[in-house]
């Protein structure tokens, strides 16, 4: 056989692989299937993805970022987690961080988030995770939530009424 032949066969094997692994990587991240694949048909998986229960059992071992708007974060964020906003991101806003401290990103679903997190890459961020479902499948598997009090909550900003079905939770939902 051509060793050309090889070649794309080898690189046609690659791609079929690597179809296989993201799809894989996505496979049983959140309780609700539908949820799961309407968040997966947002990201173009440019920034890694770490599941909800890596991301809880490692938390302090993070910092998270939120990359949602002010009043979303305020009605309540992951604890801890430094606002930086979408709208009106700005790099220096991150730019106290070490680039190479592991980061997990979040906003809602997840859409948000990958695009920032795209762009601490591209600023030279090292090891920035996409929190796959984001906060809406944190309060979805029963992890605590926080308002602008640092106090637990069970409220969620759930951005317009659409979205807000995708929060299983008892939280208490808030659209405006």
């Amino acid at each position: 056989m051509d060793p050309k032949n090889w070649c794309n066969i080898i690189v046609l094997c690659f791609v079929l692989l690597a179809g296989t692994l993201t799809a894989q990587q996505t496979q049983a991240l959140c309780i609700n299937p539908a949820f799961q694949q309407e968040v997966d048909s947002y990201l173009s998986y440019d920034v890694p993805v770490i599941s909800i229960a890596d991301a809880y059992a490692e938390a302090s071992n993070y910092i998270f970022l939120d990359a949602r708007e002010q009043e979303e974060y305020e009605v309540s964020h992951i604890k801890d987690a430094i606002h930086i906003g979408y709208d009106d991101f700005d790099l220096e806003r991150v730019s106290h961080l070490d680039k190479n401290q592991p980061i997990i990103i979040y906003c809602s679903i997840g859409y948000r988030s990958e695009k920032i997190g795209e762009k601490l890459k591209d600023a030279g961020f090292q090891n920035v995770q996409n929190l796959f479902g984001s906060i809406f499948e944190w309060v979805n598997q029963h992890h605590p939530i926080y308002n602008a009090s640092r106090e637990q909550t069970n409220e969620i900003h759930t951005f317009n009424k659409k979205w807000s079905k995708w929060v299983q939770s008892e939280s208490t939902i808030k659209t405006w």
